[in-house]
């Protein structure tokens, strides 16, 4: 697995499946991740969490009558629009890519050099949310300007 650049995250994005558990396998074949925890009763995943370096998502399945689904819809009632995506550092982008596209993300954003600096591309998970994968670290890229 390719090493993302040594950050610190404090902020979790949450995602919903409706094929949580192929979604977690999915996750792992082509983004890297290795989940954490999960835990699940049967079909459905109530909590998992996958990590990548230092970073994490959590997701579980669709469940639009519970409290916290009557807020949020997935990519496929929307027509694949999202309001917000995740972006993950990675330390080759291009050897990412490949095994993103080896595993069947959709590229919506082909790999190329930033203007800001960096290297990256987006992509839609098996699902259809809307991932950003780059070696462009804000942390790094502004650490002299405190």
């Amino acid at each position: 697995m390719t090493a993302p650049a040594d950050t610190v995250s404090t902020v979790i994005p949450c995602l919903r499946y409706r094929d949580a558990h192929a979604a977690i396998a999915w996750l792992q074949r082509a983004f890297g991740f290795e989940p954490q925890a999960v835990y699940a009763d049967g079909d459905v995943v109530h909590h998992a969490q996958l990590v990548y370096g230092h970073g994490m998502i959590m997701l579980g399945s669709v469940d639009n009558a519970s409290e916290w689904g009557r807020y949020s819809v997935h990519p496929d009632e929307v027509d694949g629009r999202q309001t917000q995506s995740a972006c993950v550092i990675v330390a080759d982008p291009d050897a990412h890519y490949a095994r993103a596209v080896a595993a069947g993300a959709q590229v919506v954003m082909d790999i190329a050099d930033q203007a800001y600096g960096g290297r990256g591309y987006a992509c839609r998970d098996l699902e259809g949310y809307l991932w950003w994968f780059g070696s462009y670290d804000p942390w790094r890229a502004h650490a002299g300007d405190a």
